[in-house]
């Protein structure tokens, strides 16, 4: 399974390792994701989600209600 947030769509980023040396090799930014239990009161049930640090600190703000809506809109979800 790769590693991207169900609701975002953040995927891993590469970049570089620079020694002190100023050598450069390559190296995986990970996303922080997370499994996570979210209860839905319009249909009165929970889903679980794989999701990034980043997106939880969202749905606290908005709502997940709002972010559903919104990943729907980006054509994440169907």
């Amino acid at each position: 399974m790769s590693r991207v947030c169900d609701l975002t769509g953040k995927r891993a980023m590469v970049g570089n390792n620079v020694s002190h040396a100023m050598n450069k090799t390559k190296r995986k930014f990970s996303v922080n994701l997370l499994k996570k239990r979210f209860y839905l009161p319009e249909e009165d049930r929970w889903i679980t989600l794989r999701v990034a640090a980043s997106t939880i600190k969202t749905i606290n703000k908005k709502g997940i209600s709002a972010v559903l809506k919104d990943a729907q809109a980006n054509g994440l979800i169907k």
